[in-house]
């Protein structure tokens, strides 16, 4: 397979580096096999930095990890803050030239198979039992999996449901509904967002941001209608993303926008504060909801689906852990066991309030057998469905978003789908054909 120099479009922008250095001073880049002065290995771990609580429970586990292999393996972290532009990505990228990876990186979800295709990170099946690849959620493994091998792992999951204002659709007369396979159908969906737009509220919102929250959340239309943005081999988007199926998935969307039940650039925060009636949101949004919208009376329900029996779908993705070719790979398998163990996946969901992805995890979070966060569980579990897994993603997924950006202000349909086929195809042709 050709290679070709890695450059990953990242979905969260990143900038200005900081660093948390627990059990020692700060490492630049991979240990590739070094140790400290005690003798030990040392396995060094690059992530986003994050809330108080998140960094809190880094250094928690980092401390008792190296505690517990004293003399055999010291674990140091260094924390990329992310603001703007590609800070992480522009830190990876120069660490590839340079041979100065970590030994294990996270990394966003759909950008997975890019490293891997590329030879940046190896596979990590050796690490998991096979009981603890069944207590892992398939949307995750699935989101870690290139060519049939498994190369990251995640600790949390998302998920994307319909949020709608509940004094809205009870002046309407309307009832949401509470159970899966009763999910609104596309024609429901936009029946109720053309019932609830008035000249001051528009009755949904269906665009996160104009960038990569597009694939993100509007991907679900091509699943649930019977098709995908590519092939499952991921060879070709011809037929698939530019297909009947995804042309009519498309119109759909463009409906709500031309119609006026959706806002082609919508405010900050439309649907909280009142400006939306309903509004395709994150699984991370009832946090926010409860703590900074407490007079808000809103409700949630599953994901739409195609009508004529579409299929029950959902976004899913997060951050990844991934070792990279430079590592001392025993001993850093070692460390992302440790991570990823029942007992941490736990505490880190419970810690950064996101879905965990271990089943047994909910044991203990049994805050998600309670409505609204059941919901979101449910998904998880059942319909949660990854974006494509390609090393062409950096192509596919900013060509798409642009594509709908362009169709929603009038540019055609087909032919703008047409182009994104075009594109992808010839990116994967010419640096990742067999």
């Amino acid at each position: 397979m050709r290679r070709r120099a890695i450059s990953i479009l990242l979905a969260t922008a990143m900038a200005a580096l900081a660093v948390t250095g627990c059990g020692g001073s700060k490492t630049a880049g991979s240990s590739g096999g070094s140790t400290n002065a005690d003798g030990a290995k040392v396995v060094t771990i690059w992530s986003p930095t994050d809330e108080p609580a998140i960094e809190e429970w880094w250094v928690e586990k980092i401390n008792a990890f190296n505690e517990e292999h004293k003399g055999e393996i010291e674990v140091k972290r260094e924390a990329i803050v992310r603001a703007d532009s590609y800070a992480y990505e522009d830190k990876v990228n120069a660490s590839i030239t340079s041979n100065d990876l970590p030994d294990i990186l996270y990394v966003d979800g759909p950008n997975i198979s890019n490293y891997a295709a590329n030879g940046i990170i190896v596979p990590i099946d050796e690490f998991f039992t096979e009981e603890d690849m069944k207590d892992f959620v398939e949307s995750i493994k699935v989101q870690g999996t290139y060519d049939n091998q498994l190369y990251a792992l995640g600790a949390t999951e998302s998920s994307v449901a319909l949020y709608y204002n509940k004094d809205m659709t009870d002046a309407a007369g309307i009832t949401m509904p509470d159970k899966l396979e009763d999910a609104l159908t596309w024609s429901e969906f936009a029946d109720i967002a053309k019932k609830l737009t008035t000249d001051t509220v528009v009755g949904t919102n269906i665009i996160m941001d104009q960038g990569e929250g597009l694939p993100y959340v509007l991907e679900q239309f091509w699943i649930s209608n019977g098709t995908d943005f590519i092939s499952d081999d991921a060879t070709t988007a011809e037929g698939y993303i530019n297909g009947a199926k995804g042309v009519e998935a498309a119109t759909f969307l463009n409906d709500l926008i031309q119609n006026g039940y959706a806002n082609v650039s919508p405010i900050q925060q439309e649907f909280h504060n009142g400006n939306a009636a309903t509004v395709l949101g994150g699984s991370w949004e009832v946090a926010t909801l409860e703590s900074q919208f407490p007079d808000l009376n809103w409700g949630v329900t599953f994901y739409p689906v195609a009508d004529n029996g579409g299929i029950n779908t959902s976004p899913t993705g997060d951050w990844a852990a991934t070792i990279t070719r430079d590592a001392d790979k025993e001993a850093a398998g070692k460390v992302l066991a440790y991570l990823m163990n029942q007992e941490n996946v736990t505490t880190y969901a419970q810690a950064i309030s996101k879905m965990p992805t271990r089943t047994s995890s909910y044991d203990t979070l049994t805050e998600y057998d309670e409505y609204p966060r059941s919901v979101f569980k449910q998904q998880s579990i059942e319909t949660g469905h990854p974006r494509p897994r390609t090393p062409s993603y950096t192509v596919l997924a900013p060509g798409f978003s642009q594509a709908m950006m362009n169709i929603f202000t009038g540019a055609d349909i087909q032919e703008s789908l047409d182009q994104v086929a075009r594109d992808y195809d010839a990116d994967f042709q010419k640096n990742y054909a067999k």
